[in-house]
């Protein structure tokens, strides 16, 4: 059973765009004493292992960190990591957001980096 759930988690999840994984509600929403691009560097040093290369592009007063998925380099989740006083407000979308077997590498590596 958990493998059918996998398996068509992995087939909704992987043609979702950018676009689309921002429609979804976030998944986290918190805030950090770092600043935008420490917190991205810290997530996309701890995914490097299971993720590949993270694009990192502006957005609005941060930066835009787009995740690829663990078995193709379509987008799998967004960190909207905006400048504010002191550090960042971090916003995660993940495309599989409403699975719940989805990979916790993401969540793990957001959480661990929030500390300043």
């Amino acid at each position: 059973m958990k493998h059918s759930v996998w398996v068509l988690a992995l087939a909704l999840g992987g043609c979702a765009s950018v676009s689309d994984i921002n429609q979804t509600p976030p998944t986290m929403s918190v805030i950090s004493g770092k600043k935008p691009h420490e917190y991205a560097k810290c997530v996309a040093d701890r995914l490097a292992s299971s993720r590949g290369a993270l694009q990192m592009e502006p957005h609005k007063s941060g930066v835009r960190l787009i995740v690829p998925g663990k078995l193709s380099s379509l987008p799998a989740a967004v960190f909207d990591i905006d400048e504010r006083s002191g550090g960042s407000s971090i916003k995660l979308h993940e495309s599989l957001s409403n699975v719940p077997v989805r990979p916790g590498d993401v969540q793990d590596a957001a959480n661990a980096c929030i500390s300043g």
